[in-house]
């Protein structure tokens, strides 16, 4: 570093004029002041500058540090966008699959209902059979009850009997029909007869 480097501007003016002659030379004295002043100066610049160089340094490092955090940082952005667009994308499937499990809900409690509306129609209508199902049983069993009564074997003489009488009674009535029908039929003949010979008479 040059040694003028600390003279302040009172120090030029007075080497400018010693270059003119307008001063005397100074004394030994006051150039040795000011020799030690201009060193004192001299290692108060370089210590200045060490400092300064050690701030330079540090900050240099630090901004080495901050963009090597910013690299970093900036890979786990990338990352996270990346994490982000996979969310994003599940988050739309998890969508399209919740529409898809709410229509298929939706048709599973039509179905479910419809269903539900045969199976009541079914056994309504299965009601309906059990209870024609059920009368006519009852009527079978009554009816079976009736004829148990009727033809038991106690009574079952009796009833050949007065089926046998009663045979032979609509017999008998059916041969007296046809005997007055055979009578009213030869006395029709008989009367046609007589009108076709009264018309005959008349002719002649």
């Amino acid at each position: 570093m040059s040694e003028t480097a600390g003279l302040n501007i009172d120090d030029l003016v007075f080497c400018t004029l010693l270059k003119e002659g307008g001063v005397h030379e100074p004394k030994v004295e006051q150039l040795m002041g000011k020799l030690r002043r201009l060193q004192q100066g001299k290692r108060a610049l370089e210590e200045e500058i060490k400092e300064i160089k050690s701030v330079s340094d540090s900050l240099q490092q630090e901004l080495e540090t901050l963009q090597t955090e910013a690299y970093e940082l900036e890979g786990i952005h990338k990352e996270k966008e990346e994490v982000c667009r996979k969310l994003q994308f599940q988050c739309e499937e998890s969508e399209q699959d919740c529409a898809r499990l709410l229509k298929q809900n939706r048709k599973s409690d039509e179905l479910l209902e419809q269903y539900k509306c045969e199976i009541q129609e079914f056994k309504l209508k299965h009601r309906k059979q059990r209870m024609r199902f059920e009368n006519q049983l009852y009527q079978l069993i009554e009816q079976h009850k009736n004829l148990h009564s009727v033809f038991t074997p106690e009574r079952l003489p009796d009833e050949i009997e007065s089926a046998v009488t009663t045979k032979s009674q609509l017999l008998s009535a059916e041969q007296m029909k046809l005997a007055q029908l055979h009578r009213l039929a030869e006395e029709l003949e008989e009367v046609k007869k007589q009108k076709q010979t009264a018309a005959e008479t008349q002719d002649e």
